[in-house]
């Protein structure tokens, strides 16, 4: 994926699903290949309109300006968008069956139309409960000053 654009953003997360790792693949501690993405006004508001947030801090510029943050930002949970802009679609998180079984966010600076958001990413534990293949991962967003956007701790329950 190029760093500044969605073009060769993969839609279809069944292509290439067979070269993903599986639960045993996968090793607690190994970072995860990621590409940096830089963030546009469009696709904040593309984003804040998908999730029908329609905060004028997304939108209304001479507003955003008067507020604490002095401009644009993203809605926080712009994480979700760029958990996948950020990976390749060979990702294992990106595997079909792959669920959700919780998560825990922690946010510091917002992000803004502008920033150039990296992404570092990598598996901490993997257990098995009630014959469920698990896997713990945290990810850490920074932007181009390497302050941390946002951090966060997931749970996923693999398919295999």
């Amino acid at each position: 994926m190029k760093s500044d654009s969605l073009e060769t953003f993969e839609k279809n997360f069944w292509k290439g699903w067979e070269r993903r790792k599986t639960w045993d693949e996968i090793m607690p501690g190994e970072s995860r290949p990621t590409n940096p993405i830089t963030l546009t006004k469009e696709m904040i508001q593309d984003f804040a309109r998908a999730i029908g947030d329609m905060n004028p801090l997304y939108f209304d510029e001479d507003y955003a300006q008067k507020s604490p943050f002095q401009g644009l930002i993203s809605p926080p949970s712009i994480h979700a968008f760029l958990l996948f802009a950020c990976t390749d679609n060979e990702d294992w998180m990106r595997e079909p069956g792959t669920i959700n079984a919780g998560q825990s966010w922690y946010y510091n600076v917002p992000a803004r139309p502008g920033d150039t958001i990296r992404l570092v990413c990598k598996a901490v534990d993997k257990f098995i409960k009630k014959e469920r293949l698990f896997i713990v991962h945290q990810n850490t967003f920074y932007n181009q000053n390497d302050q941390v956007v946002c951090v966060g701790r997931g749970w996923t329950i693999r398919p295999r």
